[in-house]
């Protein structure tokens, strides 16, 4: 087990901390939400890194709790690797999902190659310690959009090894194993388990 049973999650989007807490419960770590009266800074890094860590920063301070914050997005090659750190408002600010999705749609040639890109950023405040963590799940643009699991852009993406299914076709546990968010929950849970006594 690792040595952290506990990790407040530095987030407001409810998809994100129902995904966290099924991917991080097996290993006996319990996931708490952001406090109300906690403000966390806006998303204007250039990196994904950028974005997650002052998120992180933030929450750890304000609690004085072990806290995690993610940035994720997904990176066309067809637009230079846009949408990038901006995929929650690749269709303008305040932009819904289906919006976002339409537009990728839109503007991304049917087969051409994605990337979801996922960086976690853990902080402790009593110690000041640091640490980033990347996960990344490789695929293709769906001819059409299909499936109403997941959330983003997940039915317009076709992961490599799951042939004709999109991400949000697939069960949780299907997509926990390949997505770039699992792999990322992994690395921290390799480094966590790795600092036990």
């Amino acid at each position: 087990m690792p040595v952290t049973r506990d990790l407040l999650l530095a987030t407001r989007n409810p998809h994100k901390l129902r995904e966290f807490g099924r991917l991080l419960e097996p290993a006996g770590i319990e996931v708490g939400s952001l406090p109300a009266h906690v403000d966390l800074p806006p998303e204007d890094g250039a990196t994904f890194a950028e974005n997650a860590l002052p998120k992180a920063r933030t929450a750890a301070a304000a609690t004085g709790r072990l806290s995690i914050a993610d940035d994720s997005g997904l990176e066309a090659d067809a637009l230079g690797g846009a949408p990038g750190v901006r995929s929650a408002r690749y269709a303008g600010p305040g932009a819904s999902d289906q919006a976002n999705l339409d537009k990728l749609m839109r503007e991304v040639p049917a087969g051409s190659p994605l990337r979801y890109v996922c960086v976690i950023a853990y902080v402790d405040p009593r110690t000041g310690e640091e640490h980033l963590f990347r996960g990344e799940s490789l695929g293709s643009r769906a001819a059409t959009a299909r499936g109403s699991r997941g959330f983003g852009y997940d039915p317009g993406f076709v992961p490599e090894g799951v042939p004709g299914r999109t991400m949000g076709e697939l069960s949780d546990r299907e997509k926990d194993a390949i997505s770039h968010r699992g792999r990322a929950v992994r690395a921290l849970l390799e480094w966590l388990d790795a600092r036990k006594p």
